[in-house]
């Protein structure tokens, strides 16, 4: 599909500032003035506070004062640090036995984006970076589970999808996660040179046995949770309509959708969350999170053991937090959807200087270079949204929710559902400019290899490498004004 072709959609219906109107999205050429509604990229949800370290942490703004109370308590839950079990506070316990994090806001640090640690263990642990594991099929069976859609992977089969580098006393940790970095020079237009760090990944001090010969690792840092709902409203057909997997109109751009398991619905869904898109709702993407990171039992993954395995024993063996008042769960479905909806109502910050001269300079060259042809900027969410207030709202997530080749730079060279391992999901913009101030860090991209914006950008390929050489291409003055624009988001 053409970078612009989403322009020539006609009129859409947007709720700006609380009010309902006509915004006229026609194919744009003109970057003198800013676009109706792009100042507020989350529609009537938009956050207006004061920039600072909680811009990521308020609710829709449009959200009623009756469901504030929901928000808080989700949000409570959210942060709630877990202990193992057994515990004298009921409520709290069933830690791990294996886990990565002991809070969800342990990763998402102030809703935020996560980190690569600074040190390999023990000069620092990754508490918001993991690896995820898996092996190719190795029998019909496997086999037709992938096809099903029922599974993503299969699992390694000491050690299960997840890495984890903690656990409760008495048990060890499963290892550590060890990485390595090379500086690859890129000379730029202008004289400039950027430096990228290419990372290597391994699993070190593996404590149950050697891993599967064949066991495929990809790094994960935790992605902001800005936004989750606005993406979630979007319709289906919407994200459908941007694909173009054969690639018919030549444009070299094949975005394509991730089909996974929606396991509540009982049948296959488009992926939405997560770096390959591998989750269809907020609600499943939660529920897989307390157990892959913190062995949190919930109503999709009842084990009070998390991601222990079968050749894991102990693991499986240790005491659960699974009580009657819970449903016989860690995470009763009520408090389930207390932090889905907390995940859901997470609001986008308005944007800062949308309209100055640097930033639509910017925003020109960011369409010039072709980014647009993944970095969808606008949707309007469907009326019929899974929360009120997130529905009929013109959003700009700069995304368009597929999948991308990425070229064999970013390759993990790790399938998840129909993702192989060169692609990625098309990574939302909205709030990136505000990284900084909120994580107190630059690093970007699923690992956080990207040490700054431009690092990003550098890295890209596949599809993306036309758009990248153009930005290579750029002056000095052009290259700053792009990135002016991307710190505007």
């Amino acid at each position: 599909m053409a970078a612009f072709s989403l322009f020539a959609l006609g009129a859409v219906g947007a709720l700006l500032n609380g009010v309902q109107g006509e915004v006229t999205v026609a194919a744009l050429s003109d970057f003198s003035a800013a676009e109706p509604g792009e100042a507020f990229p989350g529609g009537a949800a938009t956050s207006r506070k004061r920039v600072n370290r909680d811009s990521f942490s308020h609710p829709s703004a449009n959200m009623s004062f009756e469901k504030q109370l929901d928000f808080r308590i989700g949000n409570g839950i959210f942060r709630k640090v877990w202990v193992s079990a057994p515990a004298s506070t009921i409520s709290s316990d069933g830690l791990g036995p294996l886990y990565n994090a002991r809070s969800c806001q342990g990763c998402h640090l102030k809703d935020g984006r996560g980190h690569p640690p600074a040190a390999n263990w023990p000069d620092e642990t990754a508490v918001s970076m993991f690896l995820r594991l898996s092996i190719p099929p190795q029998d019909e069976a496997q086999a037709a589970l992938l096809a099903s859609r029922r599974a993503l992977v299969i699992p390694e089969p000491t050690y299960g999808t997840q890495l984890q580098d903690k656990s409760v006393r008495g048990l060890l940790s499963e290892g550590k996660m060890f990485i390595t970095y090379e500086e690859v020079p890129v000379a730029l237009a202008g004289g400039e040179t950027a430096s990228l760090r290419k990372p290597s990944y391994q699993v070190a001090y593996a404590k149950y046995g050697e891993l599967h010969p064949e066991t495929m690792l990809s790094p994960r840092v935790a992605p902001p949770m800005i936004g989750l709902g606005l993406l979630e409203a979007v319709a289906e057909d919407d994200v459908l309509a941007w694909a173009d997997p054969e690639d018919a109109d030549g444009d070299g751009i094949s975005g394509r959708p991730n089909w996974v398991w929606d396991e509540a619905a009982d049948q296959v869904a488009l992926g939405r969350f997560g770096w390959k898109a591998g989750q269809p709702n907020i609600r499943q993407q939660s529920a897989h999170a307390f157990a892959g990171d913190i062995g949190i039992s919930t109503s999709f993954l009842p084990e009070g053991w998390g991601d222990c395995t079968e050749l894991q024993p102990e693991c499986r063996d240790a005491p659960h937090g699974n009580t009657p008042q819970q449903g016989n769960l860690e995470v009763g479905d009520q408090l389930l959807d207390l932090v889905t909806f907390y995940a859901r109502h997470l609001a986008v910050p308005a944007r800062r200087d949308h309209d100055a001269p640097k930033v639509l300079q910017g925003k020109k060259h960011f369409y010039e270079a072709g980014c647009t042809g993944c970095h969808r900027p606008s949707f309007e969410t469907a009326e019929a949204a899974p929360s009120d207030g997130l529905g009929g709202q013109l959003i700009w997530p700069y995304s368009d929710l597929l999948l991308h080749d990425m070229g064999e730079g970013l390759a993990d060279h790790r399938p998840e559902g129909v993702a192989n391992g060169r692609e990625w999901r098309t990574a939302p913009l909205w709030g990136i400019g505000l990284t900084e101030t909120v994580n107190g860090h630059t690093f970007f991209l699923h690992d956080g290899r990207a040490r700054n914006l431009l690092e990003a950008i550098l890295w890209h390929g596949g599809e993306a490498e036309v758009a990248k050489q153009k930005v290579v291409e750029m002056t000095p003055e052009e290259r700053q004004a792009l990135l002016t624009f991307l710190k505007s988001l």
